[in-house]
């Protein structure tokens, strides 16, 4: 028989040892020493994987993207897997110890595969640009040196940044077509960034600014990469951003770490996205009359019933502020969000606050509407950042209208629950607690994703927006659409589903606007997998919540548990019921 994906991802390891140790012991010392060693090494040749993650010993310096460097990574990450089973014995370790054995293990095995299955530095034009800007921008916004120190050290990398175009130029062959329009884009965007924007991060002036004479030289060397992009790469980009059935079944079951096929999780997606369907229908009849006085209802047939929620979601979409008033809004919006939480035991939360609100940079637009960029798990002082991304500057009034009407004063609320409160930044900042740092590194974007789109639902069971039908009916379509997530994921990848039926997929059966569908289109060609993370996470997440709180009885505390949740680290879920269920053995 088989057996659902919610037992498969709750249940995950029920067959462990929970009596086993928990506590350190002389193999997790070896372990941990092991890991540092791995980092070491992985860090002398990657320099901005080492800025990502917050060790600065080498932030002057830019990793060489030539065939041999990148042929060495692959050697290093290669002997690391080889070494990890020679000189740790898995039996010795404690649980928790053990548990980071098979994370290392598992993230080693999964990069040697992208790199033997996936060409990205061959294929996707978007890999350098994430170099060009990043060498700088994660300097000068998540660090903890002195601002001068850092101002320093991004002018030595865009020295380097030359040569980053050059290794472009010449090993960029067969990419998709939708890899190099966006590239174009964020080229502009670091272009851009380069004139104006470093100066403003870094609070100097371009004319006195050390950064000044090197960014004439990297906007010199984007002004012709950007050439190279439209008038060479992009009349020749053919390549296909498929991956097929195959590829795409083992990549997804090395994302997951779950135990999953992905004929398993599209199956499970479809059945939910009927009941989540059926519920947003219930909750927009209730809304109907509000929204149209006298108007009947439309028939009660599938047709009937789409209309109803298309409409009503239309009327609540008028209720949107203005391009100019979008920051503001989001923060007011923080405010409201983190007094429920405080007010309602819901958790914890962060002591200091370090989350940052700003206007998504230019550079990274295109891509997601919002993100939380958290602070280095090798330096979690510094600040993480919750960036809104206004409609860009190129779209025409149409265009900006659907944007805003997307992201009415409902869905920024929803949206700041799963990028921020107590969605992304506060689980990171738990996860940034963990001692493992195996777990701070090598963290689960099935977890941090799963874990915020639990907290959407949640907020509102507990009484967030007071029982606000407009507010759950917007919840609704924002889970629908994680819904939607995995199955588009699987349908685009796997099967020849088409651009036009996509996006008559997202638009009317997802209830996105054109805007956002569009983006999503391009979003599931550039990052294959990702999209399934939500509603597999998710589900992990909701069912756990359901089992213990049956086993507690009376006796369960929702604050209490979800401490218990983001205790261990940004960790697979398939660990989750073994750790909660230990963790809720002692006080909070």
């Amino acid at each position: 028989m088989r057996v659902s994906l919610v037992c498969m991802v709750v249940v995950g390891i029920s067959g462990l040892t929970a009596g086993r140790s928990m506590a350190a012991n002389e193999e997790d010392t070896k372990l941990a020493a092991f890991f540092k060693h791995y980092l070491d090494e992985k860090f002398k040749l990657q320099p901005l994987a080492a800025s990502t993650e917050g060790d600065h010993r080498f932030d002057d310096q830019l990793e060489d993207l030539s065939p041999k460097a990148r042929k060495a990574w692959d050697e290093q990450t290669r002997k690391a897997l080889q070494d990890l089973e020679k000189q740790i014995d898995h039996k010795k370790l404690s649980r928790s110890g053990q548990i980071d054995f098979e994370i290392l293990k598992h993230n080693l095995t999964y990069s040697l595969w992208l790199t033997e299955n996936t060409k990205p530095f061959e294929d996707d034009p978007l890999v350098y640009n994430s170099y060009i800007t990043g060498c700088t921008y994660e300097l000068l916004t998540r660090s903890t040196l002195p601002q001068a120190k850092n101002v320093k050290n991004c002018a030595a990398r865009m020295a380097a940044i030359p040569k980053i175009v050059a290794s472009a130029k010449e090993s960029l062959r067969n990419s998709p077509r939708v890899y190099v329009e966006t590239a174009i884009r964020r080229n502009q965007g670091a272009i851009s960034y380069y004139e104006s924007g470093i100066f403003e991060l870094a609070g100097e002036t371009p004319q006195l600014s050390e950064l000044g004479p090197p960014a004439k030289a990297v906007v010199a060397s984007l002004k012709e990469y950007q050439k190279f992009l439209e008038e060479d790469l992009l009349p020749r980009a053919k390549g296909d951003w498929r991956l097929g059935k195959e590829r795409f079944a083992k990549k997804l079951e090395l994302e997951l770490d779950s135990g999953l096929t992905s004929e398993e999780v599209v199956k499970e997606a479809e059945m939910e996205f009927d009941r989540v369907d059926r519920e947003m229908y219930v909750v927009a009849r209730q809304l109907w009359c509000q929204s149209f006085p006298k108007k009947p209802l439309p028939p009660d047939d599938a047709d009937g019933r789409r209309a109803t929620i298309e409409q009503v979601l239309a009327h609540l979409a008028q209720d949107h502020g203005k391009v100019e008033a979008l920051l503001d809004d989001t923060k007011s919006t923080v405010d409201r969000v983190k007094a429920f939480i405080k007010e309602n035991d819901i958790l914890r939360l962060p002591d200091p606050d370090r989350c940052k609100i700003i206007e998504m940079p230019e550079f990274q637009r295109g891509f997601s509407v919002a993100y939380l960029n958290q602070a280095p798990a090798l330096d979690p002082k510094a600040s993480s950042y919750y960036a809104v991304s206004p409609p860009p500057k190129e779209w025409d009034a149409r265009r900006v209208k659907t944007y805003l009407e997307e992201y009415n004063g409902h869905m920024l609320q929803i949206l700041t629950i799963h990028e921020a409160y107590p969605g992304h930044y506060v689980q990171l900042e738990y996860g940034n607690r963990c001692p493992s740092l195996i777990r701070k590194v090598l963290s689960s974007g099935v977890f941090a994703e799963g874990w915020a789109v639990y907290t959407e639902q949640m907020m509102l069971d507990q009484g967030y927006s007071k029982g606000d039908l407009a507010l759950r009916l917007h919840q609704l379509k924002f889970y629908l659409r994680a819904v939607a997530n995995a199955i588009l994921d699987y349908k685009m990848h796997c099967t020849d589903y088409s651009d036009k039926e996509a996006l008559e997929f997202l638009t009317k059966r997802v209830f996105q606007s054109e805007a956002e569908a569009v983006g999503k289109i391009a979003r599931a060609k550039l990052s294959s997998c990702q999209l399934s993370t939500y509603f597999v996470g998710r589900t992990a997440f909701y069912q756990l919540r359901q089992k213990i709180e049956r086993e507690e009885g009376d006796k369960f505390d929702l604050g209490r548990y979800h401490e218990a949740v983001l205790d261990h680290g940004t960790l697979p879920v398939k660990y989750l019921p073994e750790l909660v269920r230990d963790r809720l053995k002692n006080p909070r």
